[in-house]
């Protein structure tokens, strides 16, 4: 029983902080309106998003050791 409410807990932790993540990479700017700075600004905001999530998996990795 623990261990089911553990792999909840871990899936539901882990939508939220890549919601949260996404939400600050977007900043809440609809991409259509954005200018060609600001495109290439959201785009370099998206790959750090895609190494912040690359670095919590692999902390959880380390963590299951």
């Amino acid at each position: 029983m623990d261990r089911m409410l553990r792999m909840f807990l871990r899936l539901f932790m882990r939508q939220g902080i890549n919601k949260g993540i996404d939400m600050v990479a977007k900043r809440g700017i609809d991409p259509n309106d954005k200018s060609p700075e600001a495109k290439q600004e959201a785009e370099a905001a998206k790959q750090s998003a895609k190494r912040a999530r690359q670095a919590m998996r692999m902390g959880r990795r380390i963590g299951r050791l």
